[in-house]
């Protein structure tokens, strides 16, 4: 039995396949490998994994996981899984290989992740061939959940957004300076507590301050990100991701501002990724 694991920020997605059949898909915590220490890992496999698996013989486990960008990180993450499944074969990739493989399959193609975090890559039908670095929340990630939350925070704070929104959005969340401070620099999992808040922008998409601010965002992404690979105009830019998916129409207004062709958009790769290992076996 194969086991698939797209891991983000926000939670990890794992489907179970037996034979050319999904038997058993579930969600746990999100997993960011870089920043998690080896016994966390570790326990929260042995804690979420190891529970919906239970009584399956796993002989293979694909995980493309966020932040196993480099060996010692992929090697944490394979030694924790080895450990709770020490009959199995284990990959683990980056959650962007994953990505494209889902997007584009065996066809080279540009992709990108809009959830939580942001990322691209330039894809060659197999693997990566060209990635420009996300850089994380304070330092990238436009486009992303948690930037489109820091920039709607921080302009209710500073109360750069009209009147009303601002009186709407306290409404729903409460929030003042001292608590946001607190959890984006003090507490784990900024990012999250960032990006929790982009339902009021979907909401309220149509108000014009609310729209701009998304679509300046994604433009950002385009700019920063998608215009730094050689010929980006004479190939599809595909997305997948909660951000991505939800705001699709305005990620399209983004991409015909900048020149650049849209192709698929997915909520999730899980689907697709799925489909990518039942043909290759």
């Amino acid at each position: 039995m194969i086991l698939i694991a797209d891991s983000g920020n926000t939670k990890t997605d794992w489907c179970c396949i037996d034979g050319l059949e999904a038997v058993n898909s579930f969600s746990t915590t999100g997993l960011n490998a870089l920043t998690v220490p080896e016994d966390e890992v570790l326990t929260l496999f042995e804690s979420e994994v190891a529970e919906e698996t239970e009584g399956m013989e796993i002989d293979r486990i694909y995980f493309y996981g966020a932040g196993c960008i480099d060996e010692p990180v992929k090697r944490k993450v394979e030694e924790a899984l080895i450990k709770v499944f020490p009959k199995a074969n284990v990959t683990v990739e980056s959650d962007l290989l994953g990505a494209a493989r889902s997007l584009c399959g065996d066809k080279p193609g540009i992709a990108c992740i809009m959830g939580t975090g942001s990322n691209s890559c330039l894809y060659d039908g197999n693997e990566i061939v060209d990635n420009v670095p996300s850089l994380g929340y304070i330092l990238g990630d436009e486009g992303s959940g948690a930037v489109l939350g820091r920039m709607l925070i921080s302009d209710v704070l500073k109360g750069v957004l009209p009147e009303s929104l601002m009186q709407k959005f306290q409404e729903r969340y409460n929030l003042d300076a001292v608590t946001v401070v607190h959890r984006v620099y003090n507490e784990p999992n900024a990012s999250r507590f960032l990006a929790s808040v982009t339902p009021f922008l979907l909401e309220n998409i149509e108000e014009p301050a609310i729209h701009r601010l998304v679509l300046n965002s994604f433009k950002s992404f385009f700019t920063r990100n998608i215009l730094r690979y050689a010929n980006y105009k004479n190939m599809n830019i595909n997305v997948t991701g909660s951000i991505g998916w939800y705001f699709k129409d305005v990620l399209r207004e983004a991409a015909d501002a900048m020149d650049c062709s849209l192709g698929a958009i997915s909520r999730s790769p899980m689907e697709s990724l799925v489909d990518y290992h039942l043909r290759k076996g």
